[in-house]
């Protein structure tokens, strides 16, 4: 269940920095960062689900179903962060730069990490 950890911990990390970035830079900065997490916690947290669906088949999860699920869990980053760009006029781009960058650092220490 690491990969759900990981997902908790990418969550985590991104309110972490809404927080901070709304200290920082006000409603708009939080939201900001929020978006940027965001693009990067929901599909990894799809992922992680196909995986786990994949995993309780008999045989467990193939090659295949890796390589598929991890191309759309990239598209559906950058599907979410052009939305994110387009829709919300308010961007604060150093706070979203800052929530998807923490998000992926997360990702890295949950597996780094041999106590989590």
């Amino acid at each position: 269940m690491l990969m759900f950890r990981t997902v908790l911990l990418q969550f985590a990390a991104t309110l972490a920095v809404a927080a901070i970035a709304g200290l920082l830079a006000g409603k708009h900065g939080a939201v900001s960062a929020v978006l940027g997490g965001a693009s990067i916690v929901l599909p990894n947290s799809l992922f992680a689900l196909r995986l786990f669906a994949e995993s309780r088949k008999p045989g467990g999860a193939s090659p295949a179903a890796f390589f598929v699920g991890e191309f759309m869990k990239v598209a559906a980053t950058i599907a979410l962060l052009a939305a994110a760009a387009s829709l919300y006029r308010d961007m604060h781009w150093l706070a979203l730069i800052a929530g998807l960058a923490v998000a992926l650092k997360a990702n890295l220490l949950a597996l780094l990490s041999k106590k989590f």
